[in-house]
């Protein structure tokens, strides 16, 4: 199976400080990557480089077999077309409902007024954010407004989601809440997806966890057991612009590497 993103040998640098030196890695149709790294290691500057708000220096960067990286902005347009972002700000229209905030993509794509709402309705449900439709986001908790940013950003089926920190400063169950919603889009929805964080929290959830739905549409997450293994999703580690580690969960926690060791010993926050 071809993958439906590839890095091949990207090295950017800003200045004398290089950032990425080098890293390869692909994440297949459906699958959840997530990337680890401390503050200034280059996680979030592969999405940027994704999204081709950034330029390589050298290497290659594709997206469903095309090489984006030297594309026209014409063309970039379109391959951002089935791309979305959930940023840790949320980045929401503070004078817009949780409704409208939704409904602002498909409105701007054209849709007809009756598919919007069909489908905002939908995703409202998934999300589990129906109560706050007509409420603004200010009236919102901050992982109730993060909620609401994952919900715009999937409003119009995207390819691929991507997630920059999404559960920094939430508490545990919050946090959780937006793990839960990430692990129904990978398992549910088939999203391909490339999850950026520090925290060992983060990593243990959706390393663990996989939703399920029944006949009666009702959803589920359960706890991976000891005869089942989630064979979608994988873990990269960056540190010093470099790719350290790349694999499963369970290759994470046997790692020799002494920086992968007290990552996995609980430095919570690789931030500090």
């Amino acid at each position: 199976m071809s993958y439906r993103i590839e890095f091949r040998d990207v090295k950017l640098a800003f200045g004398e400080k290089v950032v990425l030196d080098g890293i390869s890695f692909g994440v297949r149709p459906g699958q959840m990557t997530v990337i680890l790294g401390q503050s200034g290691s280059g996680k979030s500057t592969t999405l940027r480089l994704l999204l081709g708000l950034l330029k390589p220096d050298a290497g290659q960067i594709y997206i469903n077999g095309e090489e984006i990286s030297h594309m026209k902005e014409d063309d970039l347009n379109r391959v951002r077309q089935r791309m979305s972002i959930v940023f840790q700000e949320g980045a929401l229209f503070d004078s817009l409902t949780v409704y409208e905030n939704i409904a602002y993509r498909p409105r701007e794509l054209g849709w007809p007024e009756a598919k919007v709402d069909e489908r905002v309705q939908e995703v409202l449900d998934f999300a589990g954010l129906k109560d706050v439709a007509d409420l603004l986001p200010g009236s919102l908790s901050g992982g109730t407004q993060r909620l609401v940013a994952i919900a715009r950003a999937i409003v119009d089926d995207p390819e691929i989601l991507l997630f920059d920190e999404p559960t920094v400063g939430l508490d545990p169950p919050t946090a959780r809440m937006i793990c839960e919603t990430a692990v129904k889009l990978r398992d549910l929805e088939n999203t391909t997806s490339m999850f950026v964080t520090h925290r060992l929290a983060d990593v243990r959830f959706l390393a663990s966890h996989y939703a399920v739905r029944d006949e009666n549409n009702n959803v589920t997450i359960h706890d991976e057991s000891n005869d089942l293994c989630l064979i979608n999703t994988s873990f990269i580690m960056i540190n010093d612009g470099k790719v350290v580690f790349q694999g499963t969960d369970e290759m994470l926690w046997q790692a020799e590497d002494s920086f992968l060791r007290d990552f996995v010993r609980g430095d919570e926050d690789l931030n500090t």
